[in-house]
């Protein structure tokens, strides 16, 4: 069963590399506010690459 990757909004600048890596997955919801809209829209690898550039580390696997 693949992993579904999960946002803190809290968290998020708005810095965009996880739209740019992983569009099918991440999109933004405001002009300083990243979101997820298909948490199936990329396989895990990808999904990951974006978890790991994100600056502030917003980004992990729903428990």
């Amino acid at each position: 069963m693949p992993r579904t990757p999960i946002l803190d909004q809290d968290a998020c600048i708005g810095c965009e590399t996880c739209t740019r890596i992983c569009p099918t997955v991440f999109h933004m919801v405001s002009e300083h506010l990243a979101g997820i809209h298909n948490p199936t829209g990329a396989n895990e690898d990808k999904i990951e690459e974006a978890m790991d550039n994100c600056p502030v580390a917003c980004i992990n696997w729903e428990d």
